[in-house]
């Protein structure tokens, strides 16, 4: 298992005010990578996968709360259309992808076919066989256009997952996020979870790779994914002493991760 830093242990509750503090520190640093990026031409494209309720909607908007709209883009696409369906796959995404000076981020990707389309029967054997067997190639050839792709993996616990689809139903300002897919959730926890360890480990390469953002700790999960992903990208004046990132919670995916137990059941 990856080396765990001595400070904020996962089971250890963020208080409110440091975590304030420290987010504020970080879109201060979000604010001079989007300087960095406008005036070197760069473009960077981020992709939030994850469970129902893993979190991917707030860690987003903690992202881009303080940067230019101009230059920053979510995109989070809905249900494919017939047109959608009969072209081919990766076709809708190309249309999202971050021209020079920009920073997109996924909420949720492409990576719909190996999770939500296979696990509910929205793809045939036969899409998802050739998704998978097309996916790096079209991600290599992203990175090699001059792309910086990142890709994160928020994973949550069963009964954490039950308890906030479960806020959801309740909370009035959250009724927007509920689906008919949220009830399917927690029937095929594990059909979710046999196919996100064949998506990982299929598609993480050195190019490419995926991280793992444990999320059951909202704020943690929040402030180490934004500390790993200003660590990876270069821009002026880093503060690299605040991008350290708690390695308990945020830490590169391998082959030996499900075995560990550093992944939900």
């Amino acid at each position: 298992m990856p080396k765990a830093d001595a400070t904020d242990a996962p089971d250890e509750r963020l208080p409110k005010k440091r975590y304030r503090q420290d987010l504020h520190d970080l879109q201060v640093e979000l604010a001079k990578l989007q300087k960095h990026f406008i005036r070197c031409d760069d473009k960077i494209l981020v992709l939030i996968e994850g469970r129902d309720a893993a979190g991917k909607d707030g860690v987003i908007k903690r992202i881009v709360q303080h940067l230019s709209p101009r230059e920053t883009r979510v995109v989070a696409l809905g249900k494919p259309s017939e047109r959608d369906r009969g072209s081919w796959y990766f076709q809708r995404y190309v249309a999202h992808l971050p021209t020079p000076r920009e920073f997109v981020l996924l909420n949720r990707s492409w990576y719909n076919r190996a999770g939500v389309e296979r696990v509910m029967g929205f793809c045939s054997e036969a899409e998802y066989e050739e998704f998978m067997s097309t996916v790096l190639e079209f991600e290599h050839m992203l990175v090699t256009s001059g792309i910086k792709l990142l890709k994160y993996y928020l994973d949550i616990g069963r009964d954490e997952q039950q308890r906030r689809l479960k806020d959801r139903r309740t909370d009035p300002l959250k009724q927007w996020k509920i689906s008919p897919i949220d009830a399917k959730a927690i029937e095929l926890w594990r059909d979710y979870s046999k196919a996100r360890d064949e998506m990982l480990a299929q598609t993480h390469n050195a190019v490419t790779p995926w991280t793992i953002v444990r999320a059951d700790d909202k704020r943690k999960a929040r402030l180490n994914l934004i500390r790993n992903m200003l660590a990876r990208l270069h821009y002026a004046d880093k503060r690299s002493d605040i991008l350290v990132p708690d390695k308990r919670i945020v830490f590169e995916y391998d082959r030996a991760c499900p075995k560990r137990g550093m992944l939900q059941d």
